[in-house]
């Protein structure tokens, strides 16, 4: 059994793309995963064009051919991406493609030189076949390496479990329980590290609005060890997947293939993704028009970051941006403001300041950050949905969280950890002002 240093020192490739050192996927695999990935951004490919070159590679790699045919389509592919920079600089698809180029070129011996012409099209391969065996005949879950808790070194402590949620319009809880509300308008990551990434992109609820609220998210699971393949689950605004990206529900061919699961609670509503191999656990539900996510994963999971990779921007980990954060307190002030000028006082959304909070009163009894932040989204948007958004988050709080004394925050205590933060950064200002003060002191005595 590997020690907890050991299984942390294995370290992923950079890339969304083939990230691990073992069991390296065949090129076709590999194709297919590109595939897949860079069709489910067809907005990108009304701007940037990547999902056409994608599209002409895959259709001229679909089936087994000479090595050097293959190098001729990857140079052309190549060049196809490369024509895209302009227009796809920022986007995650083409750095995909840019990675996913590298591998291969590099696991197939490719010379960036070369010709590159385009390749005759083939007969693309039937789709994948559905897992050989039904879920209550499924292989045992594998090795102790694939479970977490079972591949800890013996008599340690259990692992820390920590918490993020994500919801509404949108409200954050990070893995330190800090808990924001925040503009975050595009795409964002929320969690980046050795063994998964998670994205979300964020539309406006109300045109004109600083109102917005998640409609895609994006998760990839790395490869790991013997456990698990590189697997993709992607949801956005009605479509809420039980399986993912390829068919699959599970981990893959790998003996601890089930350690990794797709699970539907309630069909096109609420998913779960369980990840034993890692002790995480995924929620992502559809809501009204958008979507929420929660996560309980350990703590030395959580920090689990690459050499070099800089966590300042992953919002789970240190919070949303300042310049992107939105004070609760001027937010009710300024509604309160205009829903006082406007007849019968409630404001554009339909909702006055007190008929949002006897609306979010009924599912949400304790007057916490979730509540206000159900009454915040019906001010703002009006969408009576937000209401049950804000309780679905809670209520995932109250299966994912390790510590029940911290199921509820209020806002003093909200409060009181910004007025910590900036306490912080404030320290050494003080320092080196009372050393300053010390030293006038000292300099007014001696003059004397």
């Amino acid at each position: 059994m590997q020690s907890k240093r050991e299984r942390s020192e294995v370290r992923p490739r950079a890339g969304w793309m083939v990230m691990g050192k073992r069991g390296r996927p065949s090129a076709l695999e590999v194709c297919r995963v590109l595939a897949v990935f860079l069709s489910l951004f067809p907005s990108v490919s009304l701007q940037c064009k990547i999902l056409k070159c994608n599209s002409e590679f895959w259709a001229s790699t679909s089936s087994s051919g000479p090595e050097e045919e293959f190098c001729t389509a990857l140079r052309a592919y190549n060049s196809c991406v490369r024509r895209t920079a302009r227009t796809c600089r920022g986007d995650l698809a083409y750095h995909s493609a840019q990675h996913g180029i590298e591998d291969l070129m590099s696991q197939h011996n490719c010379s960036k030189e070369g010709p590159t012409s385009q390749p005759r099209a083939r007969t693309p391969l039937p789709p994948l076949a559905p897992p050989l065996l039904p879920d209550s005949q499924e292989r045992s879950d594998g090795p102790e390496v694939c479970h977490y808790e079972r591949s800890l070194p013996r008599n340690t402590s259990p692992p820390n479990y920590t918490h993020c949620g994500f919801f509404g319009d949108p409200h954050l809880r990070t893995f330190g329980d800090d808990f924001q509300t925040c503009k975050v308008e595009g795409a964002w990551p929320l969690i980046h590290n050795k063994y998964l990434s998670v994205q979300v992109t964020n539309t406006p609820v109300v045109p004109g609005s600083l109102a917005t609220a998640t409609s895609k998210l994006t998760i990839i699971f790395k490869n790991f060890q013997e456990c698990v393949d590189q697997k993709m689950y992607h949801a956005e605004t009605d479509e809420l997947p039980a399986a993912f990206a390829d068919g699959s529900k599970n981990g893959g061919d790998r003996h601890g293939a089930n350690t990794l699961r797709v699970v539907e609670k309630v069909p096109g509503q609420h998913v779960e993704i369980q990840a034993r191999y890692i002790g995480t656990t995924i929620v992502v539900r559809q809501v009204g028009r958008y979507l929420t996510f929660a996560v309980r994963m350990p703590e030395e999971v959580v920090n689990s970051v690459e050499e070099g990779d800089n966590q300042d921007l992953y919002l789970c980990l240190h919070g949303c941006p300042a310049n992107q954060r939105i004070d609760f307190r001027n937010f009710r002030g300024a509604e309160a403001h205009s829903a006082g000028r406007t007849r019968g006082g409630a404001g554009a959304s339909g909702f006055t300041y007190q008929s949002a909070k006897a609306k979010c009163k009924e599912r949400l009894p304790v007057e916490d950050l979730y509540f206000q932040s159900c009454v915040f989204d019906l001010l703002s948007s009006g969408d009576i949905n937000f209401t049950m958004a804000a309780y679905y988050a809670f209520e995932d709080v109250k299966m994912l969280h390790s510590n029940s004394n911290r199921y509820h925050i209020f806002e003093n205590d909200a409060f009181m950890n910004n007025a910590a933060e900036r306490g912080k950064d404030l320290l050494p200002l003080l320092l080196i002002n009372l050393l300053a003060v010390c030293l006038w002191i000292e300099c007014c005595t001696v003059q004397l």
